[in-house]
């Protein structure tokens, strides 16, 4: 089956809730999860929320990347979608463990846009790989 792209869903634990609270040290995460996927970055974008937490996007050609974090839980909650073949969609997610000091995560690829090529009366899957 050809897809469009692969979406990763990355679920960050334990990570130091300074860097989960610090827009900059997130933002830094992102531009470094970009060139671990060899995507072009666009722009990036965040919001600090109070008293805690970071959302950040990083908009690339290729798609994005988020991350959500809950600094008093050490979590961050992270979407890597790329499009084409020439992406690396896992390095990004490795990128961000290791920027945000991850001892322990959980990460599922999800193809994108399988069900192009399928008939119209084809039920969607629920597939996760």
């Amino acid at each position: 089956m050809t897809t469009i792209g692969s979406h990763c869903v990355l679920e960050i634990y334990d990570s130091p809730p300074r860097l989960l609270d610090d827009p900059q040290a997130v933002i830094e995460a992102l531009q470094a999860a970009a060139r671990a996927a060899k995507a072009t970055l666009l722009q990036t974008t965040h919001h600090r929320f109070e008293p805690h937490g970071v959302t950040a996007l990083a908009l690339l050609a290729e798609s994005h990347i988020s991350v959500h974090t809950w600094p008093e839980r050490g979590y961050a909650a992270c979407d890597v979608f790329t499009c084409g073949e020439q992406t690396l969609p896992e390095a990004a997610c490795m990128a961000l463990v290791e920027a945000l000091q991850c001892p322990r995560y959980s990460l599922r690829r999800l193809p994108r846009g399988g069900e192009l090529s399928a008939p119209t009366d084809a039920r969607p899957s629920s597939d996760w790989t």
